[in-house]
């Protein structure tokens, strides 16, 4: 009967987890669709203004409450890699990818760790005293402190850096979420847990993290391409949140070798899938222009990265403006081809000069 409970929390859970990624994927194209419109009207109205950004963001909102719910039920050794859902649908179905991340997810789902415990106040206080997390807890902080001194003091800007930093925030952000959500679920089943002092330190440490997180995220694709980041973060953050799990809530402790192994492959499988889907996303191609004058001719030519491209002769080329495809009239740049005017005071200034030398 309990081993029957223990399964249909992992169900729900992975259920939630599944629906919630699916959620945010469509809400992330829903947005960029939004913001693409944006940028090809001569309007330029904010983002927030739009009813499909809006549509975006509250998809967003029911996503992301799905996971932080999921949590509560499964554990983070399940939910943390069924984020690869997302990515699936947000860089496009790659076949050879698609049916490796799935078959990874059927093992690590199947295989996981089926250890699920009730998170009240008390075992959360037990769970943070013990000297394996608070062993772990140590070498993530140094292992922070270095990476941040290595970042902001002496420049360190490899993508790797960065994403080790948002993969241990991304760990203690996990251990707070399940910890956040286990306690609201049993406050709403009837056993209050909101009056512990843990569950404001929980409820801190996660809000923290996240922004913290986010901020260096956002750091990493301003950098770096954005589907490399996307894959490598996923990479990164899963390993830690796995660990994390491992550690804090003991969660392979009654696990045989075997399903840990098997676990391990699918996660390997699913890591596999999603840097096969991200590698074979065509970048942007990016156009450097600048203009120079053939002065043979007079004409003004606009090179590519040592590419001659001639402009379009239509009457609306001016030297000084670059022609682009947005739909936005160029802005010409006042040419002043007028010879400067020589006064005759000045001219004159010489032949006095000379006058009087004469005389």
């Amino acid at each position: 009967m309990k081993l029957l409970f223990v399964f249909q929390d992992n169900l729900i859970g992975t259920l939630l987890a599944i629906f919630g990624n699916f959620l945010v994927s469509i809400s992330l194209s829903i947005q960029k669709y939004s913001h693409v419109t944006l940028a090809g009207r001569k309007d330029q109205r904010t983002f927030y203004h739009t009813k499909t950004w809006w549509c975006g963001f509250v998809f967003t909102c029911i996503g992301e409450s799905a996971n932080f719910v999921s949590y509560a039920f499964a554990p983070l050794a399940v939910v943390a890699p069924l984020n690869a859902v997302s990515v699936l649908k947000h860089y496009g179905l790659i076949i050879l990818g698609y049916f490796i991340t799935a078959g990874g997810t059927y093992l690590f789902v199947s295989f996981g760790p089926n250890s699920h415990e009730k998170l009240e106040a008390e075992n959360i206080i037990k769970h943070i005293v013990g000297w394996p997390v608070l062993l772990y807890l140590l070498l993530e902080i140094i292992l922070f402190c270095l990476l941040l001194y290595f970042h902001k003091q002496r420049r360190v800007n490899y993508l790797v850096v960065i994403l080790l930093l948002v993969a241990l925030l991304g760990s203690v952000t996990v251990i707070t979420v399940k910890a956040v959500s286990g306690m609201l679920v049993l406050s709403i089943e009837g056993n209050i847990q909101l009056d512990n002092p843990i569950f404001s330190v929980m409820f801190v440490c996660m809000m923290a993290s996240v922004i913290f997180q986010a901020r260096f995220l956002s750091q990493a694709c301003k950098l770096h391409d954005s589907s490399l980041v996307m894959s490598v973060n996923y990479i990164l953050s899963t390993v830690f949140a796995v660990v994390a799990g491992a550690v804090f809530y003991l969660e392979f402790n009654k696990e045989e070798v075997l399903n840990i192994c098997m676990y391990v492959l699918g996660s390997v499988l699913c890591f596999l899938g999603v840097f096969l889907m991200t590698k074979n996303r065509k970048k942007p191609k990016i156009f450097e222009p600048y203009v120079s004058m053939d002065m043979s001719n007079g004409v003004p030519t606009i090179h590519d990265k040592g590419s001659v491209v001639q402009p379009d002769f239509n009457g609306s080329f001016s030297y000084g403006t670059l022609v682009n495809n947005d739909g936005v009239a160029p802005a010409p740049l006042p040419v002043n081809l007028e010879q400067p005017v020589v006064s005759s005071r000045t001219s004159d200034a010489p032949t006095g000069q000379l006058d009087r030398k004469n005389d």
